[in-house]
């Protein structure tokens, strides 16, 4: 395990190799700091070394393709005297069109071996792009589709929303308008049971018997509803007597009584509600 100053001098090498003429920033100096930078440094080193070894594998690499082409340059100059400076404008137009289809193929070489399968590689890519063009389409369309009918449908939710807000507005006026009339009528009750107590009093000075009252007409005439519904049956039983052969004079009286007694109630109590409309 290194020690911490090795580290710290380390770190100190690093930055002032990475910021070069410029000054380092000032930075709190201990145990954490000095870990992290360490440990930036290093990887940092990892990484230039993998650089290196690509860049030095890629000089090799072209080392050999200029190798190779010098070598198929003097085969072509031994075999057939054939130089690509010799060529006319037009045949170094196909030469570097050649060049640049091989290098755009990926190809190890020129030849027609190689380019027939990275054209049919090609020809294979492009149909299976097609194909996913193709799906893509057809989920562009669904999509489509339901983004019109997710459209179609917040329209509709927009215009019942409308209603719903008109509706409401209509029935909160409604309510206001109760509430109005319902303070009104409230108002005006109050306004009737002060002039009821009102009233009262000025018939209490005046000596009004209690007899005539409101709640004792009611009484009164409920009473007499009473009675006249007790009496049916007895008229009922009379005019079956009346079928009968009495004594004309004396059932004529008895008749006559019952009368006069029925408008003398009736009389009455015609008498007080009339008093009490007063």
């Amino acid at each position: 395990m290194e020690a911490p100053e090795e580290k710290e001098a380390q770190v100190a090498a690093w930055l002032k190799k990475i910021f070069g003429d410029h000054s380092i920033p000032q930075y709190e100096v201990n145990p954490r700091t000095t870990e992290i930078l360490h440990h930036l440094a290093e990887c940092n080193r990892v990484r230039d070394r993998d650089v290196c070894l690509v860049i030095e594998d890629l000089k090799q690499k072209a080392r050999e393709y200029e190798s190779e082409a010098k070598h198929l340059q003097d085969l072509l100059m031994e075999s057939v005297n054939f130089s690509p400076a010799n060529l006319s404008s037009a045949g170094s137009k196909y030469l570097n069109a050649l060049v640049d289809s091989a290098v755009a193929l990926e190809t190890k070489d020129t030849s027609l071996a190689s380019f027939i399968p990275a054209v049919n590689d090609l020809t294979s890519d492009l149909f299976r792009t097609k194909s996913k063009n193709e799906e893509i389409q057809l989920e562009l369309g669904k999509l489509e589709k339901n983004l019109t009918a997710a459209l179609v449908l917040e329209k509709c939710l927009r215009e019942d929303l409308k209603k719903a807000e008109l509706h409401l507005s209509m029935e909160r006026a409604k309510v206001d308008n109760r509430l109005q009339n319902m303070d009104f009528l409230k108002a005006k009750a109050e306004e009737f049971r002060s002039g009821i107590r009102a009233a009262e009093k000025q018939l209490s000075a005046r000596g009004m018997d209690a007899s005539l009252s409101h709640q004792s007409l009611v009484a009164l005439s409920e009473k007499l509803a009473e009675l006249k519904q007790q009496t049916m049956p007895l008229k009922k039983k009379l005019e079956s007597y009346l079928d009968l052969m009495p004594n004309p004079s004396l059932a004529q009286v008895k008749i006559e009584e019952a009368k006069r007694e029925l408008d003398t109630i009736e009389a009455e109590l015609t008498k007080k509600v009339n008093m009490m409309e007063l």
